[in-house]
């Protein structure tokens, strides 16, 4: 397992699903971590009940649409516990799931100003202070969906698609500099994304049984992975649990 104790590590998108788990994980690790989400009490509870169990956590409500707030997100973090060490660019939508033809503009830009302006604004802030420090981890949670066609999905894998760039290029520019930039495709995940997808009913995604998802503590443990040493390995790529590599290292099942 990854040591991280002493590390801090912001994980946005905290409230629930893969965040919250791996909130809990990294925390369980040693990690100062800073629970971002836009619902300010449930990361506040899942804070205390994290510092219930002498775990150190700090919850901070962030749009990570909204460059002023990652902006402050970030700061705070770094000037509350002394680093920034690893950011978890965690926050996603997908919702509303529906054709190109009958899509709301306005609903289509908001998934894209969380799923790529969102990265771009961690990405951002975060760059400059670990650049600083000479040592930094960034992980992008990607998506099979960024080399995909999916109906109803066009918001979310033109997003994922932005996603695979924006990873390869921020680690173009700050490998020298000591900042590890790497993307985690988990595949589907059994989160309440999922039961949106599924409800949905468009796409062959929408059908598939539920024992195919993967268990959200399996991305929390691929997450802790990738802040090791290991994470250089992938860096400037996606590292994907959708492959029998990918999960051996981790010691987990095959597909």
């Amino acid at each position: 397992m990854t040591n991280l104790t002493g590390k801090t590590a912001i994980i946005t998108g905290a409230s629930r699903g893969i965040g919250a788990t791996t909130a809990r994980h990294l925390a369980a690790q040693g990690a100062n971590v800073v629970l971002a989400a836009r619902s300010e009490n449930t990361v506040a509870h899942l804070a205390q009940e994290l510092r219930d169990n002498g775990l150190s956590a700090l919850a901070l409500p962030c749009d990570v649409a909204d460059a002023t707030a990652v902006q402050h997100l970030i700061t705070t973090a770094a000037d509350n516990f002394g680093s920034l060490d690893v950011l978890v660019n965690n926050a996603g939508l997908i919702d509303p799931i529906t054709t190109l033809a009958d899509s709301d503009p306005a609903a289509w830009s908001k998934v894209i100003d969380v799923n790529v302006k969102g990265v771009y604004h961690g990405l951002r802030y975060a760059l400059p202070i670990m650049r600083t420090q000479g040592a930094g981890t960034i992980i992008n949670i990607s998506s099979g969906a960024a080399n995909s066609f999916l109906e109803g999905w066009s918001h979310y894998c033109a997003s994922k698609a932005a996603l695979v760039r924006l990873t390869g290029i921020a680690h173009k520019e700050n490998a020298e500099a000591g900042v590890t930039v790497v993307g985690l495709s988990p595949g589907t995940v059994a989160t309440d994304m999922m039961a949106t997808i599924k409800a949905s009913g468009i796409n062959p995604v929408s059908q598939l049984p539920p024992d195919t998802h993967i268990p959200a503590e399996w991305v929390a443990q691929a997450i802790a992975y990738l802040c090791g040493p290991e994470g250089k390995t992938y860096a400037g790529q996606d590292f994907s649990l959708k492959t029998n590599e990918g999960r051996a290292v981790l010691g987990l099942p095959p597909v």
